[in-house]
């Protein structure tokens, strides 16, 4: 099992906040956003004498709720089309395990997110990386990419859009040449949609948006990220293929149900007014040109613009991100401060790749965001080159 770049470097920032250190965290996805009232008020007043099991698709008026949803962003399912999952991580383990055997081959455009590599291994199956780069703002590779990388063992494609990590948010023209790779050659197309709210330019284009693909479409989703309710761990599994809910059911019924306080939340979230977005998306979109602007304008750095989530992608001068991310932590500070980032060798598959960047979550306030920049510059002025 790979060690999350993520978390990885928790032990030396708790070691720099004992000696004093402010740490500001970059490195994680961890939003900032106050968790809606309405939707923890919907867990506080809620009433039974027994905290009982759900079922295993999860609770009904939560599905229907959820069809809902969709529609409002063009996605026509039923609640028998969901399975409620514990986490969007669950759905993405569920699809690997029923849609996969063991030694058969998902391909994922890398950097990727980190634990699709984890949930590979908890499944048996293996990851094929196609590599894009941040020069093209980390686009899809080009199809014949993927062409090569197809042998007897591949059985899907993953994609995360808007992407974690690198915020890339894929097109029409991208999305309509997945569909026809995946009607080629029989695959699943695995999508990602942790971020679908937050696009900056453009439109997000749903794999559940592609017409004649349905049997191959699964969709993982979650409301982590939507409603800032990271440790609710509530996602979804959507698809229109019946086979493969029946043999997802048959691994949701063996863990149980689903978390039952977060289902009342998710289903209370849905009522959230239709403008609810607006002011978050306008707050992320205000970091993110923030963070993009400083990064540029340091020596030597460059970050492309991401178009979506809650990512960047920054270039540094540096030889090897694991130990500039460590140095950071155990032995840099800039006025009794400094900042986390995440190194982006653990999100590409290919070994030696990303030995120079690092992922940047701009979870934070500008006022914290402009004082880890700060950081980041002087840091990036005083780092003792390695070779």
């Amino acid at each position: 099992m790979p060690a999350s770049p993520i978390r990885k470097l928790v032990p030396y920032s708790e070691a720099a906040k004992k000696r004093g250190i402010k740490v500001y965290h970059l490195n994680i996805g961890q939003p900032d956003i106050e968790t809606p009232k309405l939707v923890l008020d919907a867990v506080r007043n809620s009433h039974f004498k027994v905290l009982e099991y759900s079922h295993s698709a999860g609770n009904e008026s939560y599905r229907k709720k959820l069809v809902s949803y969709y529609k409002t962003v063009g996605i026509d399912v039923t609640q028998n089309e969901i399975i409620i999952t514990t986490g969007g991580s669950e759905a993405i383990l569920f699809g690997f395990m029923a849609c996969l055997d063991a030694g058969d081959e998902v391909i994922i455009p890398e950097p990727f997110y980190a634990n699709y590599n984890g949930f590979a291994v908890e499944a048996g199956v293996n990851v094929v990386p196609v590599t894009s780069n941040i020069e093209s703002g980390f686009a899809l590779p080009d199809i014949a990419s993927f062409e090569k990388k197809i042998t007897a063992k591949t059985k899907a494609i993953v994609i995360c859009n808007p992407n974690n990590p690198t915020g890339y948010l894929y097109t029409e023209a991208e999305m309509l040449a997945l569909k026809e790779l995946i009607l080629k050659h029989n695959l699943y197309l695995f999508s990602d949609e942790a971020y679908r709210e937050f696009c900056y330019e453009g439109k997000q284009i749903s794999a559940m948006h592609l017409k004649g693909v349905e049997e191959n479409v699964v969709l993982m989703d979650t409301i982590s990220k939507r409603y800032s309710a990271c440790g609710g761990r509530i996602g979804a599994f959507v698809t229109k293929n019946k086979s493969l809910l029946d043999a997802v059911m048959k691994f949701a019924q063996a863990r149980l149900s689903p978390p039952s306080f977060a289902q009342i939340a998710g289903e209370a979230a849905i009522d959230l007014p239709s403008d609810y977005f607006d002011t978050t998306k306008a707050e992320y979109k205000s970091r993110r040109d923030l963070i993009v602007k400083r990064l540029n304008a340091m020596d030597g750095v460059f970050c492309p613009n991401p178009g979506g989530a809650f990512y960047a992608m920054a270039k540094l001068p540096i030889d090897d991100a694991d130990i500039f991310c460590q140095w950071l932590l155990e032995e840099f500070n800039y006025n009794d401060q400094t900042v986390m980032l995440a190194p982006a060798t653990g999100f590409y598959g290919t070994e030696r790749l990303g030995k120079q960047e690092v992922r940047l979550a701009y979870v934070l306030n500008l006022d914290d965001i402009n004082q880890a920049m700060d950081c980041l510059e002087k840091a990036l002025q005083v780092y003792p080159r390695r070779k």
